[in-house]
């Protein structure tokens, strides 16, 4: 278990593990940890995010907000919270291709102490050169995840969640 029990459990073995039906294992971490690991919710989120275009990811965000409502019907908290993450890295990921063409946001690899730490890490950050379709599909995305963020069932569940789980 991490020394923080708030911060999420990188050590669980995610590819054999179905948090459905161990909720309990379950945390919720700092902004999109986990997004790409948690299942079975990455798999039935995944295949509808995408944000290439306005359209798309008009199209993406309101399914994945849809999924978002629907785990909240079923009482399903992480489903609500994997879908709030999912709208939070549409947001991050269209916004990091607004601002740099390839995705790339520093030059050079990162090192391999530094993998999986956010921030530089001594790497130059490449030049900006702003996109103004990534940069709308950033906002659409955006605006889904702060309805997901403040809805006050999501905010009732995650800190109960938070105070039964750490």
């Amino acid at each position: 278990m991490p020394a923080n029990n708030r911060a999420f459990n990188y050590d669980l073995d995610y590819k054999n593990l179905n948090l459905r039906e161990q909720p309990e294992l379950y945390r919720v971490g700092k902004g999109e940890m986990g997004v790409l690991l948690v299942q079975p919710y990455k798999s039935e989120i995944l295949p509808h995010w995408r944000f290439k275009t306005p359209e798309i990811a008009r199209e993406s965000s309101e399914k994945i907000f849809q999924m978002f409502l629907d785990y909240k019907q079923k009482g399903d908290f992480i489903g609500m919270d994997m879908a709030r993450k999912f709208l939070q890295m549409g947001y991050t990921r269209a916004r990091r291709y607004a601002n740099h063409k390839t995705g790339q946001k520093y030059d050079g690899p990162v090192p391999d102490d530094q993998k999986g730490r956010s921030g530089a890490h001594g790497r130059e950050q490449l030049p900006r050169d702003e996109d103004p379709v990534k940069a709308e599909s950033a906002r659409i995305f955006y605006g889904k995840y702060l309805e997901a963020r403040e809805d006050p069932e999501y905010r009732k569940q995650r800190k109960d969640w938070q105070e039964k789980y750490g």
